[in-house]
């Protein structure tokens, strides 16, 4: 997966050549332009398990109460075969297919037809038109950020329904959770198609687009960079915060209403994964406009880990912890519950202050003070594919000096305090600390490769000096 250097790019496979002059210059970074056979069974090996792994989790919660051995046992033991699992499985209802239908529709609409105006009152929020960072290809996009308001304006509809309006019942999510899986995995494989057909045959930007002559890896990494329906609706930014994000705190708060429905309360840890999810989920909403900038916009193509991820994986996977809780309502003690959520909270603020340092370097131009002293940088170039020579500054204060990616070590405390909410009784609710380790620990590989790539020997004066990736002293 790592990115090639210019001479070795290998010719387009595109219907009109659209390739022609991306490859024409040094500086070329994002995605592979070849795949190695490691990076293709990877590939092939996520595109075939991925959706069986997120229907293991689910259904063995649905049907084993989240004993993840229970229907491997059953099924070693001669208790349960395949088919007699599959048939407790619920199908594909209407009733899910139209709430689904809805859900969407109406966050297309938030997110295409109301201009943002929470910049115009919130003090410190930055939204409406704002432009992303530069593309390989040198194109600097514009975007509609308005992710929070689609945010509050939902979550407002939630409460007035759950308080005042009494349209559906707040546990409509977790008694739908399965029928909706299939609606979301029609949703996932239906717009990762359409992206890359899109990306062949009608590319919004043809320099930006990829082909590695390997379908599996153009159909999981995606071919174009920015797909985009008219002049707002970008795929990547909608699909990596809406439906997903906005969907993750309603689906906690619908297993929350669970929970008390089933058990006649709601416990602290529901309470806490509710509240510690929530603080993760605004701020990435408050910092939309910071999310442009990062790896995720500035380097992923649209494809099938995006697209099918988004819709998929994020929304069953990320809330393990509250579906667990409605099946284990786990009451914790009060030493407990306080060192998970001082553990949350200092995570937070770690991963927080260490993402606005670079967002305050980056827009000051390094003009600004990290903890109270002038920054160190590291002056550096980049080429963009229309040969244009780019400057830039890589930052080596604050947090940035003591690790490459130390936001991401902020992250992963805050993963393991939502872990932690729901006690030791099983492991499914830990899947996520092993997960974010895993991906964060390959993000930060992916990410310096391409940063090697794009920044050159500049790249190297920077590890020599901040050697450590993520923990110091260790990696």
């Amino acid at each position: 997966m790592a990115a090639k250097s210019q001479p070795n790019v290998p010719k387009a496979k595109s219907i009109d050549s659209v390739t022609n002059d991306r490859t024409a210059s040094q500086g070329q970074w994002g995605r592979a332009w070849e795949v190695d056979w490691f990076s293709l069974g990877s590939i092939i090996f996520l595109l075939l398990c991925a959706p069986f792994i997120v229907y293991y989790f689910i259904m063995a919660c649905d049907q084993y109460s989240c004993a993840l051995t229970g229907p491997v046992v059953d099924i070693a033991t001669g208790r349960a075969r395949l088919s007699d699992i599959w048939a407790k499985t619920p199908p594909i209802t209407r009733k899910a297919a139209q709430l689904y239908t809805l859900w969407v529709t109406f966050q297309v609409l938030l997110y295409t037809s109301l201009p943002d105006f929470c910049h115009k009152f919130l003090p410190g929020y930055v939204g409406g038109i704002q432009e992303g960072a530069v593309t390989p290809a040198g194109v600097v996009n514009k975007y509609q950020i308005n992710g929070l308001q689609a945010w509050l304006l939902t979550h407002l509809l939630w409460f007035a329904n759950a308080h005042l309006l009494s349209w559906f019942s707040p546990t409509i999510i977790f008694d739908n959770w399965i029928p909706l899986l299939w609606c979301a995995n029609i949703l996932g494989y239906a717009v990762s198609t359409f992206a890359m057909v899109k990306g062949y045959f009608f590319p919004t930007s043809a320099r930006d687009c990829k082909f590695t002559g390997n379908f599996f890896y153009n159909y999981m990494m995606g071919v174009e960079f920015n797909p985009r329906i008219g002049k707002w609706f970008d795929f990547k930014l909608f699909f990596n915060g809406r439906p997903g994000i906005v969907a993750w705190t309603l689906i906690n708060l619908s297993f929350a209403a669970k929970q008390r429905e089933l058990h006649g309360h709601v416990t602290n840890a529901m309470v806490l994964v509710n509240v510690l999810q929530a603080i993760y989920v605004i701020d990435f909403f408050w910092n939309e406009t910071w999310y442009l900038k990062t790896i995720d916009i500035c380097h992923d193509h649209f494809g099938w880990y995006l697209g099918w991820g988004d819709c998929v994986w994020l929304p069953y996977l990320y809330t393990l912890q509250g579906l667990y809780l409605v099946y284990h309502p786990v009451q914790l003690s009060t030493p407990h519950a306080v060192g998970v959520l001082l553990l949350g909270l200092v995570g937070y603020y770690i991963f927080r202050v260490a993402n606005h340092q670079k967002d305050l370097f980056r827009r000051t131009d390094g003009r600004c003070l990290i903890w109270g002293k002038k920054p160190k940088v590291i002056e550096c170039s980049y080429t963009s594919a229309d040969g244009q020579r780019h400057h830039s500054k890589l930052l080596v204060s604050g947090f940035w000096g003591v690790a490459r990616h130390f936001n991401y070590v902020g992250d992963l405390m805050g993963s393991l305090a939502y872990c932690l909410a729901c006690g030791g009784g099983h492991l499914l609710p830990y899947f996520y600390i092993i997960y974010m380790a895993i991906l964060l620990t390959h993000r930060c590989l992916r990410d310096e490769h391409r940063c090697a790539s794009k920044y050159g020997r500049d790249w190297e004066r920077y590890t020599a000096a901040v050697p450590y990736r993520l923990l110091p002293g260790i990696f």
